[in-house]
């Protein structure tokens, strides 16, 4: 497709670009991993969809009224529902006179006649989130849309859809974008130089919209920089420190990621074709198994935890927000012992890290790095899951390892 916005997914591309070439499905479905193109996919489909260039192979052209519009965010036939409120949830709204930003709202928009007399698009961001009650509000439009109207669900795991919903959509997957790409997409930018966009390409893991966030949010990277040192000062800590040190730890995940959301709404509002990085603030991804809940009395976390009404004063969903961020950093951190301790150096996610995890590495027991990213991965579907994020992550610290002895 040319003129498209997406970077690092050209069967992404293919997809949609056959989709505007041929029949144009009433529903699709756009699954990844969170901030790696999917809401910037939809929107070079809508784009694409209503744009008015008489050749369809040039869709989107970029330059005619439809694409301009689109590219503002103002026009008038392009819906966008995102989550909102303190649980971050697609709401269903109201029976009668739905409040904006709900799938009965959205509904009722699109029942209308388009305005500019073509296409109609609605994309409905971190699809994910979609309550139960809302999906099967959405459902019926998905069964007998009006003609001429593409809803597009971006999501980041697909089982947290109704099958109801799923079976009635188009499936396009779109996975990890190479570092290299991203490094070239940052230049290309102007968002950062070399070494800096090789830097947050790396800290993005394949997800082109983190890295942009890093880019234009510059403390982020020291925020995270400090977090990492910090957990990798408690592999030698003791437990009352290791248990008074995670809350502040908790604290920095926080202010990280009030930074990464600036630096994503910075990136969206330079129209840089980057919508998705202002989106996936809100929101975790979900896992698809639940795993046992941590072990509170073998932790003994009764006896050393700090006070509760010392946690910092945050929405519970901010809370997890930012244990989830620490969780995050925390698995990139163990990712990079193990590297590190075969002697890899080039694979690790920051290389600014390189001495101190070389120094360290070798005195980690072998298979412990591995045992606690596991039970890592069932804390952080727990956290998911609502289960106390300050009592998890006092849990998770105690298993953290020590230097010369076992997990």
């Amino acid at each position: 497709m040319q003129n498209a916005n997406t970077r690092g997914q050209p069967g992404g591309l293919a997809a949609i670009a056959a989709m505007v070439g041929g029949s144009v499905p009433h529903a699709v479905l756009l699954v990844g991993p969170a901030s790696s193109g999917k809401t910037t996919l939809a929107l070079d489909l809508a784009a694409a969809l209503l744009c008015v260039d008489l050749d369809m192979a040039a869709r989107p052209c970029r330059h005619c009224r439809g694409c301009r519009l689109v590219a503002s965010g103002n026009h008038p036939d392009l819906h966008r529902l995102a989550p909102d409120g303190p649980g971050g949830q697609v709401r269903i709204g109201k029976a009668t006179d739905p409040e904006p930003g709900t799938i009965r709202n959205l509904i009722g928009e699109l029942s209308l006649l388009p305005v500019e007399g073509g296409a109609r698009v609605a994309i409905v961001e971190q699809a994910h989130r979609i309550n139960d009650d809302a999906q099967n509000a959405l459902l019926k439009m998905l069964e007998e849309p009006p003609a001429g109207v593409t809803i597009v669900l971006c999501a980041d795991e697909e089982e947290c859809l109704l099958p109801t919903v799923r079976s009635r959509c188009v499936r396009v997957r779109l996975g990890p974008v190479a570092g290299r790409e991203i490094e070239r997409w940052l230049g290309e930018l102007g968002a950062a130089d070399a070494p800096s966009a090789a830097r947050f390409a790396r800290l993005a893991g394949g997800c082109p919209g983190l890295a942009l966030a890093y880019a234009h949010a510059p403390e982020a990277a020291r925020l995270r920089g400090e977090i990492s040192r910090g957990l990798l000062d408690l592999l030698t800590a003791s437990r009352h420190e290791r248990l008074t040190s995670v809350r502040t730890l908790m604290s920095s995940a926080a202010a990280l990621e009030a930074a990464l959301n600036e630096g994503r709404k910075t990136g969206a509002s330079a129209g840089l074709g980057v919508a998705e990085a202002a989106i996936e603030a809100t929101g975790r991804r979900k896992k698809p198994a639940a795993a046992a809940r941590p072990n509170v009395e073998q932790g003994e976390v009764e006896a050393e935890a700090p006070a509760e009404s010392a946690a910092p004063k945050a929405s519970a969903s901010d809370r997890r927000a930012a244990a989830s961020a620490l969780l995050a950093i925390w698995a990139s951190i163990g990712r990079d012992l193990a590297v590190a301790a075969l002697g890899g150096r080039r694979q690790l996610h920051d290389p600014e890290l390189l001495d101190e995890l070389a120094a360290v590495a070798p005195t980690i027991p072998a298979g412990a790095v591995a045992a606690f990213l596991t039970q890592l991965a069932s804390v952080e579907v727990q956290i998911d899951e609502n289960v106390n994020p300050e009592l998890a992550l006092d849990v998770l610290v105690l298993a953290w390892p020590r230097p010369g002895r076992a997990a």
